[in-house]
C-alpha cells in the first residue's frame, strides 16, 4: 500500500523503515504535520499515517477522500484530532495503536513526580556551578502520601502499581473501574473525593468532550492546598489559565506537564532560535515549581518499535481486507 507518513521525524523514519522490511509497503515520509497547507502531499497515496498533532478535521478528511485516501493510520492511541463522523461518512477507515508501551508513559510520570518533588532539575544546575547549598531543595517522602490516579487504563494502572511500591496510598477514579486494581492497589472513589484527599494527582485518561478541561477552576478549588498535579495524557484535560491561577494562589504547589492544550504549533520542533508567541505557555515557564517536557513520555526505543510494528500490521490488515482489532469506530 502507498502510504504518506506525516510528522515523520528522523526517529519515525528509522523505526518504520526497519519494521517495514517484513511488510513491504511503499512509505513516503513528510516532515511537516498534516494540515490544510500540506494535505496536497498525500496525492497519489492510498493511506496517510499520522501522529498526535496532525489535523484531521472534516475539511481535511474531505480533501483526503477526493485524493482517493481510504485509510487513516494513527501512530498513537488517542484519536481526538480525527473527525470520526466525517471519516465514516466518506468510507475512510481509521486505525490506531492502542498500546505501544504503557510502561514508558507511566515511568515518565513517576520521573516527573520525583524530579519535581526533590528539585533534581534545580540541583543539577546548582552543582554544575559549584553551588552545593541545600536551601530551596526540600522535598517530601512519597511513602505514606495519598496519590490520586484519574484514569486506570493500562498506563494509569502501571503508574499506580509503581507508586504502590513506594508505599503510597492510592485513590482511583474511572468510569469503568478495574476490579483487580481496586482489590490489590487502590481504592475507587468519586472524583470529588479524590481531588479533595490527594497529595499528588496524576492524569491518565483520554481526551473526550466529557473530559475536556476536567481540571478547571472548580476542580482546583476542591484540591488540597499545595497539591502536585501531573499530566502525561492529553493537554486538553487541563484548563491552563485555571492552573496558572492555582499556581499563583499556591493552591497548586507543584505542576508537571508532558502535554499542553496548545502544543501542536510547538512540540516536536526546535524553536530555540524563535520567539514563542504563546503567552500562556511562556507564563507557565516562569514558575520555579513547574516542569514541562515536550510530549516525550512515550519516547523509548521499545515504544517506537511497538508503534511501528502495530501501525504497519494495521495497514497490512486493511490492505488485505482482513479484520483489524485496532479499528476506531464512532
Amino acid at each position: 500500500m502507498k502510504v504518506a507518513v506525516f510528522s515523520a521525524k528522523p526517529y519515525d523514519q528509522e523505526f518504520l523503515t526497519a519494521v517495514n522490511q517484513k511488510y513491504g509497503h511503499e512509505l513516503k515520509f513528510f516532515i511537516p504535520s498534516l494540515d490544510s497547507q500540506t494535505v496536497a502531499l498525500a496525492e497519489g497515496s492510498e493511506a496517510v499515517c499520522v501522529f498526535v498533532n496532525d489535523r484531521l478535521d472534516r475539511k481535511i478528511i474531505e480533501t483526503l477522500s477526493q485524493q482517493g485516501i481510504k485509510l487513516i493510520a494513527l501512530r498513537c492511541a488517542g484519536y481526538n484530532n480525527v473527525d470520526l463522523d466525517a471519516a465514516q461518512e466518506l468510507g475512510i477507515t481509521v486505525v490506531r495503536v492502542p498500546a505501544y508501551s504503557p510502561y514508558a508513559v507511566a515511568e515518565h510520570a513517576i520521573a516527573l513526580i520525583l524530579t519535581l518533588n526533590r528539585k533534581i532539575h534545580r540541583a543539577y544546575y546548582r552543582v554544575r556551578e559549584g553551588n552545593f547549598a541545600l536551601n530551596g531543595l526540600l522535598g517530601f517522602d512519597l511513602h505514606g502520601r495519598t496519590v490520586g490516579i484519574i484514569g486506570t487504563g493500562k498506563i494509569g494502572r502501571i503508574a499506580g502499581k509503581i507508586l504502590h511500591g513506594f508505599g503510597c496510598h492510592l485513590l482511583a477514579y474511572d468510569l469503568y473501574p478495574n476490579s483487580e486494581f481496586g482489590e490489590q492497589y487502590g481504592e475507587y472513589v468519586r472524583l470529588e473525593e479524590l481531588l479533595a484527599q490527594s497529595d499528588i494527582i496524576s492524569l491518565h485518561c483520554p481526551l473526550t468532550p466529557e473530559t475536556y478541561h476536567l481540571i478547571d477552576d472548580r476542580a482546583i478549588a476542591l484540591m488540597k492546598s499545595g497539591v502536585m498535579l501531573v499530566n502525561t495524557s492529553r493537554g486538553g484535560l487541563v484548563d491552563t489559565k485555571a492552573v496558572i491561577q492555582g499556581l499563583k494562589s499556591r493552591q497548586i504547589g507543584h505542576l508537571a506537564l508532558d502535554v499542553y492544550e496548545q502544543e501542536s504549533d510547538m512540540f516536536f520542533e526546535d524553536l530555540s532560535e524563535e520567539i514563542i508567541q504563546d503567552d500562556v505557555f511562556e507564563r507557565l515557564l516562569t514558575f520555579p515549581n513547574v516542569i514541562i517536557t515536550g510530549h516525550q513520555a512515550f519516547f523509548t526505543a521499545d515504544a517506537l518499535n511497538n508503534i511501528a510494528e502495530t501501525t504497519l500490521s494495521n495497514i497490512t490488515a486493511i490492505a488485505l481486507h482482513q479484520s483489524c482489532s485496532n479499528t476506531v469506530s464512532k
